[in-house]
């Protein structure tokens, strides 16, 4: 259905949870390395249940890797950031559709957003604050295109 992209994640509850949110919604997982912790840790794990043996998610070597594979897909390749103007409930997501989100402490490289700047996207939040949890904002930004596309999501 859809695809979901972490760039280095760092903080292994978050991806975990981010997988058990995937699994149970019908999305790929990937994740692309340089990571920070091991995808065995008991904490990722824990938070994702057990669903995330089930879950199978694709592991990158490389950002280099991943866009090796998939780049002929840029056009449908959206950039959650703190940097762009657009909220991301502006867009029309499809289905297949690539959702990326960076790290927990520096977000996504502006080399990899600059492939396809017009689909940087944000949630809009107050000035002072300064980003949210990785995990809660995969869930805003799936569910939103899930409930576009929820037809898909029933057959």
């Amino acid at each position: 259905m859809f695809n979901i992209v972490l760039v280095s994640p760092r903080i292994p509850q978050n991806t975990g949870s981010i997988g058990r949110m995937c699994f149970n919604a019908g999305f790929t997982l990937h994740i692309v390395k340089p990571i920070v912790f091991d995808l065995e840790e008991k904490k990722l794990k824990r938070a994702g249940l057990d669903y995330w043996n089930r879950l199978n998610p694709i592991i990158w070597e490389s950002l280099d890797e991943f866009l090796q594979e998939n780049i002929k897909y840029k056009d449908r390749f959206f950039f959650a950031t703190t940097k762009s103007n657009k909220p991301y409930f502006k867009v029309q997501f499809q289905r297949d559709d690539f959702l990326f989100f960076g790290s927990e402490s520096f977000g996504l490289p502006q080399d990899l957003m600059q492939l396809n700047w017009e689909n940087a996207i944000t949630i809009p939040m107050k000035a002072y604050g300064r980003s949210l949890n990785l995990a809660t904002s995969v869930g805003i930004v799936t569910y939103e295109a899930l409930r576009q596309n929820f037809s898909f999501f029933t057959h």
